[in-house]
């Protein structure tokens, strides 16, 4: 079987499904593991696929997500080889997909053998212990831009113990500071991804927002879903002991 990822997250998990050498093809943001992905093709980003060079690796399945990558794309790719297109907005729809994609790929076994592991570690997951628990998770600094309670992120911080204070939006939303302020949340999460918030944001965000506490937060942690679930929950555990 000849597999084309389109999805960062699934790359991933294709290979640690034992997978690697049917890897033909992945996206330029498919950088996990390094060692590994730098040996397989690009055939462009993930909104914007190189039709043309995934019809000439002649995949059998292509692994696609409805958020990731566009309909045109899937559109046009269906006509080359299958397209499962994956639909993750919390913990059990990763898990589900985990498991289709090790049917699909015949791989069951070892893909309950990580679906185990990672309802192992998240069953030692300590919710936030503190008194203060609401959070604004930004993901865009201009113009800012948070998650709502459809999203994998928001499932990832309610098992971490959080409110998210705009869990009454959908999707992703464009808020203003003034929003933010008005909402007075415990905490604002910078994440490291997709806009690459660095510590020296932490500073300019603390001065926007003097009431909260600004954390830098890695963003891979709290949205790949698949085999990167095994470490986030020893990192969530983490984070949450340094707050």
């Amino acid at each position: 079987m000849k597999i084309i990822s389109l999805v960062p997250s699934l790359t991933e998990l294709v290979i640690d499904l034992s997978l690697v050498s049917e890897l033909v093809g992945r996206t330029k943001f498919c950088i996990h593991p390094k060692e590994k992905v730098k040996f397989i093709p690009k055939i462009g980003g993930t909104k914007n696929v190189d039709i043309a060079k995934v019809a000439d690796l002649k995949p059998d399945l292509i692994l696609a997500n409805k958020e990731e990558n566009t309909r045109k794309d899937v559109e046009e790719l269906v006509k080359i080889a299958p397209v499962h297109v994956t639909d993750i907005s919390n913990y059990s729809e990763a898990l589900e997909s985990i498991q289709n994609i090790g049917l699909l790929t015949n791989r069951q076994k070892e893909a309950q053998l990580l679906i185990d592991k990672i309802n192992s570690r998240f069953a030692k997951l300590t919710e936030f212990s503190g008194t203060k628990k609401s959070v604004c998770y930004l993901i865009w600094q201009d113009a800012l831009m948070t998650i709502g309670r459809d999203t994998y992120i928001h499932d990832m911080l309610f098992k971490c113990g959080f409110d998210n204070v705009f869990g009454n939006e959908e999707r992703y939303p464009t808020v203003t500071e003034n929003d933010i302020i008005e909402k007075n949340p415990d905490f604002i999460f910078l994440s490291s991804e997709p806009f690459p918030f660095k510590e020296t944001h932490i500073d300019r965000f603390s001065e926007m927002f003097p009431k909260s506490k600004v954390v830098l937060v890695d963003g891979e942690y709290f949205s790949w879903y698949g085999s990167r679930m095994v470490l986030a929950a020893d990192y969530f555990n983490s984070l949450l002991q340094e707050l």
